[in-house]
């Protein structure tokens, strides 16, 4: 049995999609897959299906959708169970059967294999890991108005990912072909100096050094409006560099 979260909630049993039931069960669903293996208590639950104001039957639906739960997973071979732990809940499962931990395993080796000095291998993994992502995470779930903080942390991760396989691609020598993607990426999140970097340097590399500097003004003035900030003092340095030319930010040798 696997499950997903990194998207729509979904759960197959060879190949074949399970019904999870309604909006509280695939929510409840979703939230103990979120804390595997970890007792989570009721009260944690209710907070999180209404946002700390639960009605007077709320325990009682609680309830109803774990028994749910349960009835899907003994319908099925599976060694994943659902326990009664006090003070709440306890989904016991192999993490290497949701795809949201084994992105997080992925990115582990992906980071590790940059430390060690291999950067292609390092972006084999990591892209290895995104590729396990439909859309945003429980996105069926946030389109019913559901906001839990793990899940805003969650899209972090996928960021932080996304910027440390953008990392490896540059120190393969990679910068024309993730330039397009670094253009809508900096869009979209324009706060994010990390990607900006990548960005100016990326362009920089690639001989478009007035696109560049292009960049770290649009960024400078996003920060400036938005959260009142300069740029950190590595964009700065990036863009002295790039007006200085140095020899530093060029193509690395690992690339060649």
């Amino acid at each position: 049995m696997q499950f997903s979260v990194l998207g729509t909630t979904e759960v197959t049993h060879h190949d074949h999609h399970l019904e999870l039931g309604g909006i509280r069960q695939r929510a409840i669903l979703g939230y103990l897959l979120l804390n595997a293996n970890k007792v989570v208590a009721t009260s944690q639950i209710l907070h999180a299906m209404w946002h700390g104001n639960p009605p007077p039957t709320a325990r009682k639906m609680v309830q109803n959708a774990v028994s749910g739960i349960r009835r899907m997973l003994t319908t099925h071979p599976t060694t994943t169970t659902l326990r009664t732990h006090p003070p709440g809940y306890q989904l016991r499962i192999d993490t290497e059967t949701i795809d949201l931990y084994r992105f997080r395993r992925l990115v582990r080796e992906g980071r590790h294999a940059t430390t060690t000095g291999n950067p292609h291998h390092a972006a084999q993994l990591l892209t290895e890991g995104l590729t396990l992502w439909r859309g945003r995470a429980l996105a069926d779930l946030v389109e019913t108005g559901t906001c839990w903080s793990e899940l805003a942390a969650i899209e972090d991760e996928r960021l932080s990912a996304i910027e440390d396989r953008l990392d490896a691609q540059l120190a393969c020598g990679k910068h024309r072909e993730i330039t397009p993607e670094l253009e809508i990426l900096t869009t979209t999140e324009p706060l994010r100096e990390r990607l900006c970097h990548q960005f100016m340097l990326a362009l920089y590399r690639s001989g478009r050094q007035v696109d560049a500097l292009r960049v770290y003004r649009r960024t400078r003035e996003a920060l400036i409006d938005n959260l009142g900030l300069e740029p950190g003092r590595d964009l700065q340095q990036l863009q002295q560099r790039i007006l200085e030319h140095d020899a530093k930010i060029q193509i690395p040798v690992l690339a060649h």
